[in-house]
């Protein structure tokens, strides 16, 4: 992470660690800004916790943090928080009023526990589903992830009860026609209006839908990261602890005006000489 960037985030880790300091008084071997690089490092490539580089501190330390800040909220926290700096700098209210919603299947890996995965009929493909709600932005307001055979019906449902415990001024939900009407019963019964936008009448090829563009236009900002490509994790906890974590490398990146870089380009090797013709 930059300077910048880990200036947007160091606020909520170190008053986290001085909530949580060992019985011994010990504040912990590794620096945390290196801890979020590895967990941000592995985000993008997709490496095993086993491969994380040796220059980064070991895997077993940066997954005890990754897991205790997802059971402990600190994950979804630093994200909400930095999803309403991005609201207020594009001149909008910190809470949405409207979410489009839409989910999303996703293969997973061996060794995934077999209770949570199944079949999606519909596509064909065996493993987890994740539903997402963003605002009329794209950057995401819930996540949620079951296995691929849970009906989106029940996800749309899960979706309505986090964005509204979270967000209270949301009143209006965008959706496909996979969502049936117990979706919109439920989005009534909380005080959200839940519309199905269809395809425009006689639309050919890749068009964009209104309203529900920009859920489309998130997921595939998620496959930038491959870690996201294919579901690796034992627990849905991390799986949606993993979206959370590519949407505050995104949202940093958008509050910083900058880009990643692996490696400090003034220590870069210089490019191979080419042959002559």
């Amino acid at each position: 992470m930059s300077d910048e960037r880990w200036a947007l985030i160091e606020p909520f880790i170190s008053a986290w660690k001085t909530r949580h300091r060992s019985v011994s008084g010990h504040s912990g071997r590794y620096p945390m800004r290196e801890i979020v690089n590895a967990i941000l490092y592995q985000e993008r490539t997709g490496v095993q916790w086993e491969y994380l580089p040796h220059d980064l501190p070991p895997h077993s330390a940066v997954y005890y943090y990754f897991a205790a800040w997802r059971d402990d909220g600190l994950t979804q926290t630093i994200h909400d928080l930095l999803r309403c700096r991005v609201r207020e700098k594009t001149g909008r209210a910190e809470d949405p009023s409207a979410v489009a919603m839409d989910s999303q299947t996703v293969h997973s890996a061996a060794g995934i526990p077999a209770a949570t995965t199944g079949l999606d009929v519909g596509k064909k493909s065996r493993g987890r589903k994740r539903g997402i709600a963003t605002d009329t932005l794209g950057l995401l307001i819930a996540v949620v992830v079951t296995a691929a055979s849970v009906h989106d019906n029940a996800i749309g449902i899960e979706l309505l009860d986090r964005v509204v415990i979270d967000n209270p001024a949301v009143r209006t939900a965008w959706v496909d026609a996979g969502f049936k009407k117990q979706v919109a019963d439920h989005g009534r019964a909380l005080g959200v209006a839940v519309q199905t936008v269809q395809r425009e009448p006689g639309a050919k090829g890749f068009t964009p839908i209104p309203r529900r563009w920009v859920v489309e236009q998130t997921f595939g900002t998620l496959m930038r990261h491959r870690r996201l490509v294919r579901d690796y994790e034992k627990t849905t906890a991390s799986s949606q602890a993993h979206v959370y974590w590519a949407e505050i490398d995104r949202l940093t990146r958008r509050l910083t005006a900058t880009t990643t870089r692996w490696r400090d380009q003034s220590t870069a090797e210089p490019a191979l000489p080419t042959l002559a013709a």
